[in-house]
């Protein structure tokens, strides 16, 4: 789990996960959080039962690079977007990360914030690396 300021950022495990994809707001009442309005469009349910699923349920693999990480407001205790790596560090220890604000949420700068954080604990994982030194690691974000 992450924390700043405002946010939250819980990796969901593979029981969390099939209840994210039910999306009927049981993953809300296990996280004791606000319901909110989130929808999943038919791509990114294919996605999330075909790809990140099995790779969350992949013991040989680090499911922090796989799952998703919901975002949560903290003054709201509500979930307003979510944030995952896709997959892990490739073979040039590069990582890339992928990210969706609820519709309600957007424009309030979450998202800034939730990458950022998972930039910051990337540079502290070993097999993450940019440059020649992790002072050199860096990102952008394209909107």
């Amino acid at each position: 789990m992450l924390e700043t300021s405002r946010l939250i950022l819980k990796p969901l495990t593979y029981q969390q996960m099939l209840k994210y994809i039910q999306n009927d707001n049981s993953l809300e009442a296990e996280l004791q959080l606000n319901k909110t309005s989130m929808k999943i469009s038919p791509l990114l349910k294919e996605v999330l039962e075909q790809s990140i699923l099995p790779n969350v349920a992949d013991e040989s693999k680090n499911y922090l690079y796989s799952t998703l990480w919901t975002i949560i407001d903290k003054s709201k205790n509500s979930a307003v977007g979510d944030v995952c790596f896709q997959g892990e560090p490739n073979e040039k220890s590069e990582i890339e990360i992928g990210y969706g604000t609820y519709e309600m949420f957007q424009g309030k700068g979450y998202m800034c914030e939730a990458v950022g954080s998972m930039v910051n604990w990337a540079k502290g994982e070993n097999e993450v690396k940019a440059g020649e030194s992790k002072e050199q690691f860096n990102w952008r974000l394209d909107f």
